[in-house]
């Protein structure tokens, strides 16, 4: 059993301000109208994915998004290595991604950070090492992040990805396996809500 807490993890978002968490469950209005800094939910049943990719009814998000202005820096959670780098094109995709892979407790664990900026992840290569807290990537704007307004998901995986991709929306169907392979974020990042 990993366990988490036996670890000391770096901010992945350093926010300013307390962050608003989002209801995605609803509507396509994000709600965040005026709103700087935002947190979408881990485990949450959501009604926007409307896009192709989606059309085969994945619903529940399994990582957490951190929403902020354009360019807001992203920060490695923890020490470990560039897994992958690539651009996943396809509309509501995550745009350009990061996943890297660490060992926790002697545990492999894989991160994705999705929905970055161009110019950040293109100085990244396979096997690249990171040291918790350093910069490795930059909020995408939506013509390159996939179409969202700007945010990183941050996902952890306890299986390995095949490539830069992991599976962020699940089917219903597939949420306790999902919940299983991918936990919650908040283990490394804290109580953000």
């Amino acid at each position: 059993m990993l366990e988490w807490d036996s670890e000391t993890f770096h901010p992945v978002v350093i926010f300013p301000e307390d962050p608003k968490v989002l209801d995605l469950s609803g509507s396509q209005d994000y709600g965040i109208d005026g709103v700087k800094w935002t947190i979408g939910r881990y485990d949450e049943v959501r009604s926007i994915y409307t896009t192709d990719l989606f059309n085969d009814g994945r619903t529940v998000h399994v990582g957490l998004d951190l929403g902020g202005p354009v360019g807001t820096p992203v920060y490695a959670f923890f020490d470990g290595v560039v897994y992958a780098v690539g651009y996943n094109s396809k509309s509501g995709d995550y745009g350009h991604t990061i996943v890297t892979k660490h060992k926790i407790n002697g545990n492999e664990v894989w991160a994705l950070y999705g929905h970055l900026d161009e110019m950040t992840t293109r100085s990244w290569n396979s096997g690249d090492s990171i040291e918790t807290g350093q910069l490795i990537g930059r909020f995408g704007s939506e013509e390159e992040n996939g179409g969202w307004p700007p945010h990183v998901h941050f996902q952890l995986s306890l299986i390995e990805p095949e490539g830069f991709d992991l599976p962020g929306v699940v089917h219903p169907d597939d949420r306790e396996w999902a919940l299983s392979v991918f936990p919650d974020p908040r283990l490394v990042l804290g109580p953000l809500y």
